[in-house]
């Protein structure tokens, strides 16, 4: 597993590292986003988004479970597990995602862990202060590895 750590300074950087992210990925991959409430993984996704050139605001699919984005040049499927914490173990599809034509975002991934495929790319991100975050990126199997993504750091 490889691992790549930086700084984001504003809200903006890390939108623009979204746009980056999303020129190293490809259809089929899972990003699974880990951080508090509030610290940015939706604007993230947001930024991914944008570089995928999806036009339609992106907003936390909270109370949706799943928000699908398919006007890029791959769709874009982002995914909220936060509402599943205390649901019992049920075959809700994620496999459809995990397996399918497009790129899928988890956000609060730990509620569904089991479903999360082996080879997944894990971004944390923590808040430093305001404005700072501390990302980093886990790699989680080889077909990430000669993608770039060292090169964001």
């Amino acid at each position: 597993m490889l691992e790549y750590q930086l700084t984001t300074h504003s809200y903006e950087d890390t939108e623009k590292l979204g746009e980056k992210i999303s020129k190293l990925l490809q259809a089929g991959d899972v990003v699974v986003l880990n951080g508090d409430l509030g610290v940015g993984k939706t604007t993230l996704t947001r930024g991914l988004a944008r570089g995928l050139g999806i036009k339609r605001n992106v907003k936390s699919p909270t109370f949706t479970l799943i928000r699908e984005y398919k006007d890029g040049r791959v769709p874009l499927y982002h995914m909220d597990a936060y509402r599943l914490e205390s649901s019992p173990d049920e075959d809700l599809g994620f496999d459809e995602y995990f397996e399918g034509d497009g790129i899928t975002i988890v956000e609060w991934p730990q509620f569904i862990k089991d479903e999360i495929p082996d080879e997944h790319i894990s971004i944390n991100i923590k808040r430093l202060s305001d404005t700072d975050r501390e990302i980093t990126f886990k790699l989680h199997g080889g077909t990430f590895n000669d993608r770039g993504f060292g090169d964001l750091a």
